[in-house]
């Protein structure tokens, strides 16, 4: 074919060539041009009622699929609208390719409509610079092509992230030369190791009296889960994880202690800190997950010796000393490991499942009660029992920020890697209502279920209307316990009182008819009003095949911290 076609047609082509089945976004009079294209095209777009909620639900969709989410957003107020979603997708490194619409080029420098332009012309894009891996301003419509094709490959290689591609709204509706987008990304073999390191590090695995293998996101990032089986199986070497890393082990397999940190597990902690030796993979050793870094609580570097293996060199070295940093993607690492493990012999080990048996059991000790209380409002330990039970094994739960992020990585079981999905680095409130949808759209076959506390449902409730304009039957549990309730602890715990953290009207606890607001939007609401009723509820929901919203009233208590986080010497209560 010769001649030319219009610029977004020719783009929306080449995203069905990607393989990118869908889009989330909102609109703008910069983007019509993109909506008109892909309303005559196989690829789906999802509009929602705001630009945080889109980009939350591309990043759950990048989550549960292994694609890059698409993200699409005007300029000025949609951009920045979307910048805390794709700030969190950035640092929880999830791969994700924002293309924003922008004044039309000619206009640069003159202030035109919701332009960001206070400090160099045409600088809307600026927005992005901290947390982006690269941002493009297609400045020449011939360069849209190459540039689109660059943002793909780098939202996937190397540590993967958001990319921004900002396109004046002219280039769009420029006319391009039939074809114009033929290069698509290179496959690209992630790197690995070689022989003599796999060989040196489980040979020091085998002869360490106390190692630890320690997991992060980015073993589930890298489908390694099976490699890191393999290793600490081979070697009898015990493992713990980042909260990004839970799911990395099955919950029942005798080697896993559990989660580290402020709201880890003491055996995990205690064995962590213990070790003479710590294989670190695909984790940047973040603060909450290790006690603040005190050599008190969590990891003890030094004396013990770390190996870090991390697919990110400037992660190595960052907040602990090493001894061996390997740049490597983790499934690759892991497997040669794996393979060099199986010539070594190792200790015995004696007791250490048993050791880690009864640490874990000692631990869940503490709220076997609160799982079957049938008190009203809800122990939140009634609500993770319920939630388990009802759930799918093979289904997702995708969490928020506060209880039911910390419950759940302390106490919830899986045993399907990846089924595990929630915010950590940048731990935005109002992630798990929206990054739901997207969770659903990848992978509609399979259950999902929110669990949210009120405080991040409340944000946003238009998820709902997303949901049914969209016919994703997620399903939200909304933990109301009329707060901002881990905050309201931590108020409460150092200054004997949680003013601006309790939701409150003349004076009495306020609370949302949260079902009302579902039921008014054309969906399902339930209302809990007893402890036995949320399991058949929660199966009803599930079998619908129609988004509901269950609420249930809940106790504001506290998730265990047997870790440390140095907030709390803070804090200083005055006159």
């Amino acid at each position: 074919m010769t001649g030319t076609r219009i610029a977004a047609y020719q783009l929306v082509e080449y995203l069905e060539r990607l393989g990118v089945e869908v889009v989330f976004g909102l609109t703008g009079h910069t983007i019509i041009a993109m909506l008109d294209a892909l309303g005559h095209s196989k690829v789906r777009y999802i509009t929602t009622r705001h630009e945080q909620v889109a980009a939350h639900a591309a990043d759950g969709y990048a989550r549960a699929s292994g694609k890059p989410g698409v993200l699409m957003t005007h300029l000025g107020p949609g951009l920045a609208n979307a910048a805390t979603g794709v700030a969190n997708a950035a640092l929880d490194s999830i791969p994700m390719v924002v293309i924003a619409g922008d004044v039309p080029s000619y206009y640069f420098g003159r202030h035109p409509h919701q332009e960001v332009n206070l400090h160099l012309d045409g600088d809307q894009y600026e927005i992005y610079r901290p947390f982006c891996k690269r941002v493009y301003r297609v400045d020449r419509a011939q360069d849209l092509p190459r540039i689109v094709e660059r943002a793909f490959h780098l939202a996937q290689t190397g540590r993967p992230g958001p990319v921004l591609v900002d396109v004046p709204m002219d280039i769009f509706s420029a006319d391009l030369p039939v074809g114009a987008f033929s290069q698509t990304p290179t496959p690209v073999t992630r790197p690995t190791i070689d022989p003599a390191t796999a060989e040196h590090i489980a040979q020091a695995l085998a002869e360490a009296e106390r190692p630890v293998i320690y997991a992060g996101g980015g073993v589930l990032g890298a489908r390694a889960t099976a490699e890191l089986a393999a290793l600490a199986e081979a070697l009898q070497v015990p493992v713990a994880h980042t909260l990004m890393g839970k799911g990395c082990l099955r919950d029942d397999h005798p080697l896993l202690l559990g989660m580290t940190g402020f709201w880890g597990t003491p055996i995990a902690n205690d064995i962590c800190r213990e070790a003479d030796l710590i294989l670190a993979v695909g984790t940047r050793l973040a603060e909450a997950n290790s006690s603040s870094w005190d050599p008190r609580f969590t990891f003890a570097i030094p004396p013990t010796r770390l190996i870090h293996i991390d697919i990110d060199p400037a992660e190595i070295g960052r907040n602990y000393p090493t001894e061996l940093g390997v740049v490597a993607d983790a499934k690759n690492a892991l497997g040669m490991i794996v393979a060099a493990a199986n010539e070594h012999k190792h200790p015995a080990r004696n007791g250490l499942r048993e050791k880690i048996k009864q640490g874990r059991a000692a631990f869940a000790a503490n709220w076997a009660g609160q799982w079957n209380s049938n008190q009203y409002p809800l122990r939140p330990e009634r609500i993770l029992k319920e939630v388990r039970a009802a759930l799918p094994e093979d289904g997702f739960l995708v969490t928020d920020v506060g209880w039911n992020k910390n419950g759940v990585a302390q106490q919830f079981p899986f045993t399907i890697p990846g089924t595990f999905i929630t915010p950590s680095g940048l731990a935005t409130m109002g992630f798990g209502p929206a990054a739901v949808l997207g969770v659903k759209v990848a992978q509609p076959q399979r259950a999902a279920i929110a669990l949210v506390g009120d405080g991040a449902f409340g944000s946003n409730m238009s998820v709902v209307a997303t949901a049914m304009e969209a016919e994703i039957p997620v399903v939200w549990v909304v933990m109301d316990n009329a707060a901002f309730g881990t905050i309201a602890g931590l108020e409460k715990a150092h200054y004997g009182w949680s003013f601006g953290c309790v939701f409150e009207s003349e004076g009495k606890e306020y609370r949302v008819a949260y079902a009302d607001v579902a039921r008014a939007c054309g969906a399902q609401g339930i209302l809990i009003r007893a402890a036995e009723e949320l399991g058949p509820a929660l199966r009803e929901a599930l079998s619908s095949g129609i988004p509901t919203v269950l609420h249930v009233p809940m106790e504001n208590a506290p998730t265990p911290t047997p870790g440390y986080w140095n907030i709390n010497d803070i804090y200083r209560k005055g006159e």
